[in-house]
This record gives structure tokens, C-alpha cells and sequence, in this order.
């Protein structure tokens, strides 16, 4: 039985407003672009219906955060449900009174398998480069506590949502639970860092393909939006060699498509056996430095 699907990854422009309607309608055309193309599951990039919000100081953060019966948001979700399609759908969540940088993952009956909340939360200083912003999201974001793997459309899915992908351990907790596909939501700018940022890219992405034989959908943000210079390059990975098989340019929002086979992770997981070799009896100190 063929274990093959159609994956793509949405990479959308800067936000230059603060009318989240309007980008929702972004959305939606890429979503029907997707469609059109047969995929089955479409992710989106981190916080991608808002601006970057946490490259500021403000108090009146809660208009950027939303709760899933938000009316908003039906017809994106409607959209994908017409076409049989699951969504990767990162959002800003609002909970019980806090508030979390997470990721919807809804099936393509247009119901809620679950969300994942990003565990790390970074703090960036800014500097005076070009684009040196900074990144505040420790004033607004409460860390996630699980590392869930959901199963849509056959498969089964990890979420590592932005400074997450730089954790190896975070991957290897959901590939060791099963995970076949690692989608990354990210919002990832330069910060005027050329070294640091724009020529390792790649890397975190590509090595949590590799060493742990499982596909990723990376999913970034492109342009320039107010300063703040989004990489896009988002790419969708294989398991076997971390080939990039599709890459974004750095400018345009666009839709990423690909086709998969899950028999691939099996293929991986196998040729380059970590883990039968793995010595998990030998790593309790991760947990304890």
C-alpha cells in the first residue's frame, strides 16, 4: 500500500497592517491554490496572521491573540475542509488567561486533532545593525509543556514551532514517539546578522531530518516588513540525505509543494540505524544539567 502524500508549505510576505481579516484572505489563496495541486496537508509559518509583534515593547498585546471559535478563521478552515485538506495552523492563542505561540493542527474533516505550544521562548537584544530589532517574546509568551504527535491524513506529525528547531532534543522526543513529519512554523528575520542567521539557514532544519529519518516542512515568513528582514528559503527536507527538495526564495510569499513517501523514513531509519543504537541509558544527565 502506497504511502505517499502531498505536502506543501505556505510561505507568506510581510504583514503591513493590522487587519488580521486580510491576511486570513492571503491565506485563503493559497489554500485554494493548494487545493488545486491535490495536498493534503498545507502548513503555514509561525504567528503568520499578525505582524511580528514581539519585535516590540507594547501593553496591548491581547488584540493579537485569538482562541479557535474565533469567527476569523472559519473560512480558512472551511477552505481547507473542502478540499480534504489538514492545516498546520500556527496562531497566537489565548487561554485561561495566558497566552501561547502555538500551532493548530486540524484534520481534513475540519476538526481539531490537537495544538502544540512552543516550549522554548527566546529573548533577542537588539543591536544596531540593519534589522537589528531585537525579539521580546519572553514578555508575552507562556512556554508549552508537550511534545505531541498527532496523526492526520495516514501520517503522523511533530510541531516544532521557530527557536525550537535549534533544540535538537525536541525533535528527537517526537521522532522517537513516532513522528514521520516535522513541520517548523517559523518567523526567522537576519537581525542584520549575516553570519549568524542568513549562511546557517539550512542547517538546523536539515540535521533534524537527518539525524533523526524524518521528513520536515520548514515554513518562514519572506520580506521585508518595516525593518524587519524575513528570510523565507522555507524548504521541505527528505529524510534520506536531508535533500532539499523545494526551496522559497527570500521575497515573495509562494506555495512549496511536494510529494512525499513516508516509506522513506522507513528507508532512513533503517540505512543510517540510530535507533538501534541509540544509548538512551546513557543520556539522564540531559535532564539534569
Amino acid at each position: 500500500m502506497s504511502r505517499t502524500l502531498t505536502v506543501a508549505a505556505a510561505q507568506t510576505g510581510p504583514v503591513l497592517s493590522d487587519d488580521i481579516g486580510a491576511e486570513i484572505e492571503k491565506a485563503l489563496t493559497l489554500v485554494e491554490e493548494a487545493g488545486a495541486k491535490g495536498v493534503d496537508i498545507i502548513g503555514f509559518c509561525e504567528l503568520f496572521l499578525t505582524p511580528f509583534f514581539p519585535n516590540r515593547l507594547e501593553s496591548d498585546f491581547a488584540k493579537w491573540f485569538l482562541d479557535l471559535s474565533d469567527a476569523r478563521l472559519k473560512p480558512l478552515l472551511d477552505a481547507a475542509k473542502k478540499h480534504n485538506m489538514a492545516l498546520v495552523l500556527p496562531f497566537g492563542e489565548k487561554n485561561n488567561g495566558r497566552f501561547y505561540n502555538s500551532t493548530a493542527v486540524i484534520d481534513e474533516r475540519g476538526s481539531l486533532v490537537g495544538i502544540y505550544r512552543k516550549i522554548h521562548i527566546p529573548a533577542i537584544f537588539p543591536s544596531q545593525l540593519k534589522g537589528g530589532t531585537g525579539s521580546y517574546e519572553k514578555f508575552y509568551f507562556t512556554p508549552g509543556d508537550d511534545l505531541n504527535v498527532f496523526d492526520v491524513k495516514g501520517a503522523k506529525i511533530g510541531i516544532q514551532i521557530c527557536y525550537d528547531r535549534k533544540f535538537p532534543e525536541g525533535s528527537r522526543v517526537l521522532a522517537a514517539k513516532g513522528a514521520e513529519i516535522l513541520f517548523m512554523p517559523i518567523c526567522a528575520a537576519s537581525y542584520g546578522e549575516t553570519k549568524l542567521r542568513d549562511n546557517t539557514w539550512d542547517l538546523p532544519m536539515r540535521a533534524r531530518a537527518y539525524e533523526n529519518g524524518a521528513y520536515v516542512v520548514a515554513i518562514n515568513r519572506a520580506g521585508d516588513e518595516h525593518g524587519r528582514m524575513h528570510l523565507g528559503q522555507s524548504m521541505i527536507i527528505s529524510p534520506v540525505g536531508a535533500e532539499i527538495l523545494a526551496i522559497g526564495d527570500n521575497e515573495n510569499a509562494q506555495l512549496l509543494v511536494s510529494e512525499i513517501d513516508l516509506d522513506a523514513v522507513r528507508v532512513a531509519r533503517t540505512s543510517l540505524p540510530w535507533w538501534r543504537d541509540r544509548r538512551p541509558d546513557l543520556y539522564g544527565a540531559l535532564t539534569k544539567i
